[in-house]
């Protein structure tokens, strides 16, 4: 049997085991600070465009009515509601939002409305771009029409951005109809050059505008069930669109590109526009200015795609770097979303 340590010994033994495990406590501390603070170091130094950022952009100010018939006086009130919630969500979560005006919805629904809808954009510090004045469609007219087009949409927009001392800077195509042959959409592109416009491109939708319009139905037939049904089913396929638009970047690119979100100045954004803005922040996206969004190299690649459609701007870099990408797997909206405007659109409201 081994001889017990004298007292003395034990102490000073226990002090030593003491003192190591203090020492090593110490160590690890150490390195767990260390490795934290290379974590952060790394983090601030990745470049701008490996980080997860989205501009957010609205189009159709100062109100698209999800109605066959365009807006008129009667929405008044509606554009006003629908504005209030937009822009309280973006200042309330300091989001810089580029707004896209339709001149003639601002008369359409009062010219003293439509005025004071845009003048609380400009007043919150969100910018404003051209929309055209009647949402001409680029398919179907002449390239003079479109810039008479262009031309008056301006007297809706310029004057709000220089009383705040904005420059005029984005224009936007409806429908994202930017030329269906060569010599419209280079005629188009030089004259926009010209005036000092920059295209706004837009690489995420969520097809707001279709379930908006049933939407509308719904509550126009006070069908309480439907519309709820509908704000969950546009919320999830929101972010299915924006996980399949994110991917579509990073097969095209090797990582993804800064995001420009396409919504619609419409009552069922109105009532999603929290939720819609919690998909993002979900996925850790910082939101920028559109103008920080098109500073990613992506935003360099040749816009010379010719087509009628209206595509993302993901599938347009694609066709022109000769990248396959098959499409037949982004998600569809629900199948019930147009079955339902169909069968009641003539129904009792």
């Amino acid at each position: 049997m081994a001889e017990a340590a004298p007292p003395r010994r034990r102490k000073i033994v226990a002090m030593s085991s003491r003192k190591r495990r203090e020492l090593v406590s110490a160590c690890t501390a150490s390195l767990r600070f260390k490795l934290t603070f290379i974590g952060l170091l790394l983090l601030v130094c990745l470049p701008k465009s490996q980080s997860q950022t989205v501009a957010m952009t609205v189009d159709d100010l100062p109100y698209a009515s999800g109605n066959p018939k365009p807006p008129s006086l009667e929405d008044a009130k509606t554009a006003e509601s629908i504005n209030k919630k937009l822009l309280r969500a973006f200042s309330h979560h300091r989001i810089p939002v580029t707004g896209f005006v339709i001149g003639q919805h601002a008369e359409q629904i009062g010219i003293r409305t439509g005025r004071k809808v845009l003048k609380q954009w400009t007043r919150r510090g969100f910018d404003l771009g051209n929309h055209t004045y009647s949402h001409l469609d680029f398919d179907s007219s002449s390239v003079d029409d479109f810039e008479r087009d262009i031309l008056r949409g301006e007297a809706a927009v310029h004057p709000l951005l220089r009383s705040v001392s904005h420059k005029p800077n984005y224009f936007r195509f409806p429908y994202n109809h930017t030329g269906d042959t060569g010599e419209k959409h280079d005629a188009i592109a030089t004259f926009l050059a010209v005036r000092g416009y920059r295209l706004a491109p837009c690489t995420i939708d969520n097809s707001d505008y279709k379930f908006n319009t049933t939407y509308v139905l719904a509550i126009k037939r006070h069908d309480n069930q439907t519309a709820e049904k509908l704000r969950a089913n546009y919320v999830a396929y929101t972010a299915a669109e924006i996980d399949w638009y994110s991917n579509l970047d990073k097969h095209i690119f090797g990582y993804e590109v800064p995001h420009v979100m396409l919504l619609h100045d419409n009552q069922l954004n109105g009532d999603t526009v929290e939720a819609i803005v919690t998909l993002f922040e979900q996925r850790g996206y910082r939101f920028v200015t559109l103008t920080e969004a098109l500073q990613d190299p992506a935003y360099r690649t040749p816009e010379t795609y010719i087509t009628k459609f209206g595509p993302m701007w993901g599938y347009r870099w694609a066709k022109e770097l000769n990248v396959n990408v098959d499409g037949s797997d982004e998600p569809d909206p629900p199948a019930w979303i147009d079955r339902y405007a169909k069968e009641n659109r003539a129904g009792p409201e």
